[in-house]
């Protein structure tokens, strides 16, 4: 095809982990590095396998875009003399430049009319740049690690073995520490190694394929989807997967072949988690599941090469598996030997951080304010939460947790049920673990979602108070997950619930860890709460002005400021909401810091200052009456009588009197009048034409 570029870096193996995310960086970098240098491209395409990163451009142009630069020089009135002559500041601009003052412009600026260049300059061939962009662009694609090898300086994710890159069919030259460009890939390390020639990214593809390479992820996932079904249907099954395995098999194998396996019907006396976990996680299989979703005693692996007998490959597969099921068998039956109580105890060895102390004195920790918490949103459920909480982070010391980290939570549960706990203890067991990503699934009941926010918060407050909050690049103990959690839980279930409170709490319990002033700790976990739902409400479509100017006053009842994000989102269709807005922002400009509203009645005397305290005095109980049933529609639509006396008081009022005490009193009014509206949002935060 004209114009395409096709560039392959060939590697070692490199980690499944890393290629989804090299492949969005890839397409990132590229757009980005052309759309500086100014070619145009069409049809842009990146693919991955362990041993290879493909970039492909349907339509490259041949050259970069003309460019017109414009400066500058000096001011016109500066540039001639009285006589219209140009002044040494013309003539050595121009001089500068290259051109004649003649060739100058007069360009209108802001500022006035200037003296100016305006130059284009000519775009270059596009195979002439190639080189220098190819071989940035691959040194640009970032990796979790990256490693250098032999005696190169070249840092890459696995070592680089070979360079494919052509434009318009001819090789781009380049050339990566002795890594030498070419027309040449090479195939399947095992089945087809020998390397091949192609001419473009059709013919790279075909070939590829006639080697025993699929390059197109996608390919490889349909492929591999499409027969671990077939197999799985074979034996009356169907395919237990997920789309994360299936994207991390697909980056695990070049060419995927298809092993279906077996195991001892005796292991599905094991708990059906352990299982899926230690196929998918450990060995990266796909279980199999009858119609009604239990395990069957089969799974499917999926194979990078063609073997001559598929049998003896199903059997090393077979093997693997039976020793890690054989392992989790012995874990399970030791481990119900010991009650899920006893565990406790055994907490206190465990450090669940130097600062902070043991896993058992953080279960204490929040065990009393998970009880504290179910007082105030669900009393019925506080017997249930004390114990669910007490026997929460138990399963931690079992030996299946401990191989199987991935089951904390879920075994806890298992343990439980086995040691005749109530279902909702041990549920709320498992629950107090979620979510366990971004975005991942709440607790369903009441026990699971309250265990959960104690545990939460008693992790954030702790790692603040102790000097350990995230920074913008790393967020070791996931709290900024913990604290959406938190918010998504109390949302979902529309707890009545004070985060001060949360907080306060939770600062009073670690009281003995504190590395600086529980104020200052206080403000900065509230700040960061503030953040993440601010986040979290902008990424779900809400105007960000809308949502600081409701954040600006309140983050404490967190059902009640989504109530008044919607209410104010809502109140902004108004007709007159941009003469509303700009008369509250007037109101709060002219008080700057004054806070302090002890109006005297005496003192009004302006017919325009007595209507507005009038006004006032006539909404004030009605807007207070609608945020406390939490009605802040109705509150907004009364504060909205404001605006016209408000600006009436602004048109004819003298604020700033010379008489202080009238002074005060206005100020005052107006003091009375912020406080009102900012029971409900800031208004000066919402972005206004005026």
């Amino acid at each position: 095809m004209s114009n395409e570029l096709l560039f392959e870096i060939g590697t070692e193996e490199i980690p499944a982990a890393f290629l989804s995310k090299a492949i969005m960086d890839m397409d990132d970098i590229i757009r980005k590095t052309l759309t500086e240098k100014r070619i145009a491209f069409d049809g842009i395409r990146c693919l991955a396998t362990p041993r290879r990163l493909v970039l492909t451009i349907a339509d490259l142009a041949p050259r970069q875009d003309d460019q017109t630069v414009e400066k500058l020089g000096p001011a016109k009135k500066a540039a001639f003399d009285e006589n219209g002559q140009p002044t040494k500041a013309a003539t050595g601009f121009a001089r500068g430049q290259g051109l004649e003052v003649s060739q100058l412009e007069t360009i209108t600026t802001e500022k006035g009319e200037y003296l100016g260049a305006r130059k284009t300059i000519a775009g270059q061939p596009t195979k002439y740049l190639l080189p220098d962009i190819l071989k940035s662009f691959m040194l640009a694609i970032p990796f979790r690690k990256s490693m250098r090898w032999a005696a190169y300086d070249l840092r890459f994710a696995r070592p680089v073995h070979w360079l494919l890159a052509l434009y318009d069919g001819e090789i781009v030259p380049l050339k990566a520490e002795d890594i030498e460009s070419g027309n040449t890939s090479c195939g399947h390390r095992f089945m087809s190694p020998a390397p091949f020639v192609v001419s473009g990214f059709e013919d790279y593809l075909n070939k590829a394929r006639e080697h025993f390479v699929i390059a197109d992820p996608a390919e490889r996932k349909k492929i591999i989807l499409e027969e671990a079904q077939k197999a799985a249907a074979e034996i009356g099954g169907k395919l237990f997967y997920t789309e994360d395995l299936l994207e991390t098999i697909s980056f695990i194998v070049e060419y995927p072949v298809i092993v279906r396996g077996h195991f001892d019907e005796n292991y599905l006396n094991i708990p059906k988690e352990v299982l899926t976990t230690t196929m998918i996680s450990h060995q990266k299989y796909f279980p199999v599941i009858s119609d009604e979703g239990k395990l069957l005693p089969y799974f499917i692996a999926v194979s990078n090469t063609r073997a001559r007998d598929i049998a003896v490959v199903a059997s090393g597969n077979e093997r693997v598996l039976r020793a890690r099921l054989a392992d989790a068998s012995f874990f399970f039956e030791e481990d119900k030997k010991v009650p899920l109580e006893d565990r406790v105890e055994s907490l206190k060895k465990v450090v669940f951080h130097t600062l902070l102390g043991t896993s058992h004195k953080k279960v204490m920790r929040f065990r009393k304010l998970a009880v504290k918490i179910a007082a105030k949103v669900k009393p019925s459920v506080k017997k249930n939460v004390d114990r669910a909480a007490l026997l929460a982070k138990a399963d931690l010391e079992s030996l299946m947790v401990g191989e199987f980290s991935e089951l904390q939570g879920i075994m806890g549960r298992e343990y439980a049920l086995l040691a005749g706990e109530k279902p909702e203890i041990a549920n709320a067991i498992y629950e107090h673990y979620l979510p366990i990503i971004a975005g991942g699934d709440l607790p369903q009941t009441d026990e699971g979602a309250i265990v959960a926010i104690a545990d939460k918060i008693d992790t954030i407050v702790g790692f603040f108070a102790v000097g350990i909050p995230p920074t913008g690049t790393a967020d070791p103990y996931a709290l900024r997950r913990q604290a959406l959690g938190i918010i998504n839980i109390i949302l979902s279930r529309r707890y009545p619930l004070s985060l001060n409170f949360l907080v306060d709490e939770s600062l009073a319990s670690l009281k003995d860890v504190l590395k600086k002033p529980a104020e200052e700790v206080r403000k900065d976990v509230l700040d960061f709460f503030r953040g993440r739902l601010q986040n979290q409400l902008i990424a779900q479509g809400y105007a960000y002005d809308t949502v600081d100017a409701v954040l600006s006053t309140d983050i404490d009842n967190l059902v009640s400021v989504i109530e008044k994000i919607q209410a104010l989102t809502a109140f902004r269709q108004n007709p007159e909401f941009e003469l509303i807005s700009v008369a509250f922002k007037r109101v709060d400009n002219i008080l700057k810091d004054f806070r302090e509203a002890q109006v005297d009645v005496n003192l009004l005397s302006d017919d325009a200052e007595i209507k507005l305290f009038s006004a006032l005095e006539n909404i004030k109980m009605r807007v207070e009456k609608g945020i406390a049933e939490k009605d802040f529609n109705a509150a907004l639509n009364k504060l909205a009588a404001l605006r016209p006396p408000v600006d009436a008081f602004f048109d004819h009022v003298m604020v700033m009197d010379k008489d202080e005490k009238i002074r005060f009193n206005r100020l005052s009014l107006l003091s009375e009048i912020s406080a009102l509206f900012h029971k409900i949002a800031d208004f000066s935060k919402i972005v206004t034409a005026g």
